[in-house]
């Protein structure tokens, strides 16, 4: 209980101490008081200095793309890594193209035209020239049937109607082996379809493209911009009402730009609703020396310092993201979509810095009627604290996350802590001392309206949450009441939440290729479907592990969801290549695969019938011949 003739100084401290109990908050708090005190400009060379270095490292940071960073480092993710280092699944890169028929039928006449010529300008395209060789070629498709009977009849595909082509399909199917007429039945829709008519509802084209044909291109740019012009050359086709959407991975995210333009959008909208608010909130009630055109101006001054002081931390946030990415320390990963959403929080989080500091400086001005400096000292030192422990509690919320084994999700607990932490440092620095710097020449010429700026309890916001607090003044209980129930209607929805990701969601709801990949869902459960790797590692060149993978694949012949065709599964591995060569086509094997030199080759490095090889067989042998026949 101090008297009011004490030091305005004494009275601050005895307010403030039991809040700044912790010696390390204080000296941190007063250190940056006392810097900005001393050395206001030097205060803002610094933070231009730091603000060029980390603009420096902006060119360098690379963005990831699809679900790289969405995935735990469980095993079967590392597995997945292991796969994609040593055998390049990435060399095929596909591109699905979709046919959909506004009649309900794609086994039409004009289907069939359409996909002819969409054929031929998938092969004048970019891609055409790196195509995969060898078995089925580079495009295959639902009309394949047809295309191949057509063929072999020498018809005129402009004179043909509905029945003939629906003839034709079936002709073509039926001279195939099973499995090949497995392979291609299922570029129709699994939803609806009747082979006995034909009838389908929807059908695939697929466009398989060798990117190991592309050279320089470790990023796949040149691979996306391939895809994008034979996409815009089928778009070019004249398809007679049948509607015809390529789709792939590069495709959907070469639009990237929307993803861009709506972040921007999203970003402009939250700097101008803040730029209103604070507006409204640093706004000055005209009095004495404090006209209207000075309160607007000293407004509008504020809410810049304080948007620029936002701008200021993003750029530090993103320059010192890199210096913590792969190219140097290496403890986060590259920018993925879910970063690009800090921006926007600490546009939240700053504000509420300003809004604070700007506060109670004005405060200080006008109730004490003390000096610029003092007063920037004084709301460094009192309301630094406050800021502090928010800092802290806050950056620690979010790097919780650091333990999170989603990379992407760590890496946005950090970066969110780093730009909180920027934003602190700029706002407790740079904020103070362009108003010591701009307010002490106004103070010099005793012309600061400092009488309008203590005058806080006057403005239209505090008088709105004075007039609030008389519901808890007098109904405390109905208002306890109110709390417990919104709460607990807060938990009960809490439970009802379900969790899911999909690369889409960082995609304009908007965009056709979206519309595509649902019909791709819809239509043929997600386009090529699901597959399946599974990794064997150690000596796998012995009888045991080729007879393990014989006995697998017979296995999973009648395994629910999994496709097979025949008795055996749809599976791909050094004995399904070793079937289709040793497996002649009076026994159901593809002519055009069958190998007889192989097959007795084989046949005298152990293997049997049942595609099983006797103990102590030389199974390397075995796959070097395989490898000789069919590289």
């Amino acid at each position: 209980l101090e008297s009011e003739a004490q030091p305005a100084a004494r009275r601050v401290q005895t307010l403030t101490s039991p809040i700044g109990r912790g010696p390390e908050v204080k000296a941190l708090v007063n250190t940056l008081a006392t810097i900005v005190r001393r050395s206001p400009w030097g205060v803002l060379a610094g933070a231009l200095v730091v603000t060029i270095v980390l603009m420096g490292f902006l060119p360098q940071a690379e963005q990831s793309s699809g679900n790289e960073g969405f995935s735990p480092d469980s095993p079967e993710f590392l597995a997945g890594q292991i796969i994609g280092d040593r055998f390049d699944t990435s060399a095929v890169a596909p591109v699905q193209v979709v046919f959909t028929n506004g009649g309900g039928d794609v086994l039409t006449a004009d289907s069939f035209r359409s996909y002819l010529a969409v054929r031929q300008a998938v092969l004048e395209s970019d891609v055409g020239p790196v195509l995969v060789e060898g078995q089925g070629g580079g495009i295959q498709g639902f009309f394949d049937p047809a295309a191949l009977a057509l063929e072999q009849q020498g018809l005129d595909p402009a004179s043909l109607s509905d029945t003939d082509v629906k003839a034709l399909y079936q002709a073509g199917l039926d001279s195939l082996p099973p499995e090949v007429q497995g392979q291609l039945t299922l570029a129709l829709s699994s939803k609806s379809t009747d082979l006995a008519v034909p009838t389908s509802t929807a059908g695939l084209m697929i466009v398989l493209i060798d990117s190991s044909k592309i050279p320089d291109d470790p990023d796949q740019v040149k691979l996306q911009a391939a895809q994008v012009d034979m996409q815009s050359r089928v778009d070019a086709v004249d398809t007679s009402g049948v509607e015809v959407k390529p789709f792939s991975f590069a495709l959907l995210f070469a639009n990237q730009d929307e993803f861009q333009a709506e972040i921007g959008r999203l970003f402009g909208t939250a700097f101008l609703i803040i730029v209103v608010i604070l507006g409204f909130v640093f706004w000055i009630n005209p009095s004495g020396r404090m006209t209207r055109r000075r309160a607007a101006r000293r407004s509008a001054a504020d809410v810049g310092l304080a948007m620029l002081v936002i701008v200021l931390s993003i750029l530090w946030m993103n320059g010192i993201g890199v210096i913590l990415g792969p190219k140097y320390l290496g403890i986060i990963g590259n920018f993925s979509e879910i970063l690009q959403i800090i921006p926007i929080l600490l546009i939240g989080l700053g504000v509420d810095y300003a809004i604070h500091l700007t506060s109670r400086y004005r405060e200080e001005l006008g109730e004490d009627k003390i000096d610029v400096v003092d007063a920037a000292g004084r709301a460094t030192r009192t309301v630094g604290i406050a800021l502090v422990l928010a800092t802290v509690t806050t950056g620690v919320g979010f790097l919780t996350n650091w333990f999170n084994p989603i990379t992407a999700i760590k890496d946005f607990g950090v970066l969110a802590t780093v730009g909180i932490g920027a934003a602190f440092i700029l706002m407790l620095t740079v904020v103070p001392s362009v108003r010591i710097i701009l307010d002490r020449r106004a103070e010099g010429r005793d012309d600061l309206p400092v009488e309008a700026m203590g005058k806080s309890s006057e403005r239209l916001l505090p008088k709105l949450m004075g007039r609030s607090s008389i519901l808890a003044e007098k109904i405390p209980v109905v208002m306890v009441i109110l709390a417990l129930g919104f709460g607990g209607l807060g938990a009960y929805g809490l439970t009802q939440l379900s969790t899911e990701f999909s690369f889409t969601d960082f995609l304009p709801e908007d965009s056709p290729l979206l519309a595509t990949f649902e019909v791709l869902v819809d239509e043929f459960g997600g386009g090529l479907g699901e597959t399946t790797n599974v990794l064997i590692e150690g000596d796998v060149a012995t009888p045991e592990v080729h007879n393990g993978l014989v006995q697998a694949w017979d296995n999973m012949g009648d395994t629910d969801m999994v496709l097979s065709f025949g008795p055996r599964a749809a599976a791909q591995s050094p004995v399904s290549v070793i079937a289709q060569l040793a497996l002649p086509p009076e026994q159901g094997g593809n002519p055009d695969i069958y190998n007889a030199d192989f097959a007795a080759q084989a046949g005298g490095l152990g293997l049997g019938p049942d595609l099983t090889v006797a103990p102590g067989s030389n199974v390397t042998a075995l796959y070097d011949a395989a490898l000789a026949a069919d590289p």
